[in-house]
């Protein structure tokens, strides 16, 4: 079963940093797939990947994440 995740990222500025989280966000297993937007900040992950690997990802790319 796939789970919509909505997330609220910031930190990203331009579009190569909606680039870089959505890479980094594709990398979790279990993510079929991502949706980054920079305006307003935020990502839609579908799949059932679990949201602490979601959040550590979008950390380890330089942005700070939370579950919404």
């Amino acid at each position: 079963m796939n789970n919509t995740i909505n997330m609220k990222i910031t930190g990203m500025t331009c579009q190569h940093c909606v680039k870089h989280a959505t890479e980094a966000l594709e990398a979790v297993a279990g993510v079929d797939s991502v949706e980054v937007a920079l305006e307003p900040g935020g990502a839609v992950v579908i799949g059932d990947a679990d949201s602490e690997l979601l959040i550590a990802a979008v950390k380890e790319a330089g942005y700070e994440a939370d579950i919404v």
